[in-house]
């Protein structure tokens, strides 16, 4: 396909930049209703947020099954396409600029926490692999996990913790325990995470 800039969803607040911004990065099955809404309630507790798609260079979400487009990402260019998002972020007024994800893009936050220049705080969740790349990282970060996770085990999650202790766990909480609408939905752990969540940006983005 033709070269195209790198394609994304953006919500700011109503009020006047400078707002603090956060980068989202999405999971394994792409851009999705559920992670626009997250946008959505970001930009109303007063941060822009950009999700870009990291899945644009062959064909965006679902041009073809995840694990393709999974496989076909490199570290280094997500990191080149999570920074340009932050850029974006930055030229449209946001003064300090976090980012979070989710599955995918909870590993993908832990490594941009761990190798990107320029963002104040991290927030991932269930990402998987993290503890493949224990390492410190470059600004405050907060992870979660569920305890019930089938792809996360619970060997690597203690192995995550033992490493990071700013690390929750919510023992009966699944994978996906954010993504409202769907069965691995946890109504008690997604209102906890993300009170802790906007309390952390809070804290470290405004």
């Amino acid at each position: 396909m033709p070269p195209i800039e790198l394609p994304y969803f953006l919500a700011v607040p109503q009020s006047s930049s400078p707002w603090p911004g956060v980068v989202v990065i999405h999971e394994g099955g792409g851009i999705s209703p559920q992670l626009l809404r997250l946008c959505q309630r970001l930009a109303g507790e007063g941060f822009a947020a950009i999700a870009p798609d990291l899945f644009f260079r062959n064909g965006g979400t679902e041009a073809a099954d995840f694990a393709t487009l999974i496989g076909a990402l490199r570290p280094e260019q997500v990191l080149a396409d999570v920074e340009a998002a932050a850029d974006t972020l930055g030229g449209l007024g946001a003064a300090r600029i976090g980012v979070t994800g989710f599955c995918m893009g909870g590993r993908y936050t832990w490594h941009t926490a761990v190798h990107g220049e320029g963002f104040a705080a991290a927030v991932g969740f269930y990402g998987s692999g993290i503890a493949d790349e224990l390492s410190t990282p470059r600004c405050p970060t907060l992870l979660f996990f569920g305890g019930q996770d089938p792809y996360i085990t619970p060997a690597e999650i203690e192995r995550v913790a033992a490493h990071h202790p700013d690390t929750i766990v919510y023992p009966d909480a699944d994978h996906g325990f954010m993504r409202d609408g769907s069965a691995s939905f946890h109504a008690e752990s997604a209102a906890d995470a993300w009170t802790r969540t906007l309390a952390f940006f809070g804290d470290h983005l405004r």
